[in-house]
């Protein structure tokens, strides 16, 4: 079992522990926030931070990519190898080039997710590496 130690920020308990189970609720709670926290009324699509933010042109990028890098370097507290690493570091590089351009990276933050594919990389690592982790579906 994992460590039960929590923080609250802004409302939300937050794991605070440095096991596995803790690292991996951290990231999937950040991505959920960056990519999935609300939804357009009508089409029902969800959205998150990284689409609404990225609308101010470069602060919002900024942003976007720091709450990414933020995600990876949650990642390395769980030892994945310097693949997976690289793998993550590409998917945020990735959303921060073209979330630049203007029009082009706001319809880039809806379409192209680095921090879910970002959470899969880390899920798929946990499946194989810490399957008695509770809080992943493998």
């Amino acid at each position: 079992m994992g460590d039960t130690r929590t923080m609250n920020l802004l409302g939300v308990e937050v794991p605070a522990g440095n096991d596995p189970a803790s690292v991996y609720r951290r990231i999937q709670m950040m991505e959920q926030l960056m990519e999935r926290s609300m939804t357009i009324p009508g089409i029902n699509y969800p959205v998150g931070m990284d689409a609404i933010v990225g609308l101010i042109p470069v602060l919002g990028d900024i942003f976007g990519v720091a709450m990414g890098t933020y995600i990876v370097w949650e990642a390395r507290n769980l030892g994945m190898p310097k693949w997976h690493m690289s793998r993550m570091i590409g998917n945020v590089a990735i959303d921060g080039v073209i979330g630049f351009v203007p029009l082009v990276g706001d319809v880039a933050d809806v379409a192209f997710r680095s921090n879910t594919r970002n959470l899969k990389i880390v899920k798929n690592y946990m499946c194989k590496h810490y399957p008695d982790v509770a809080v992943v579906d493998c």
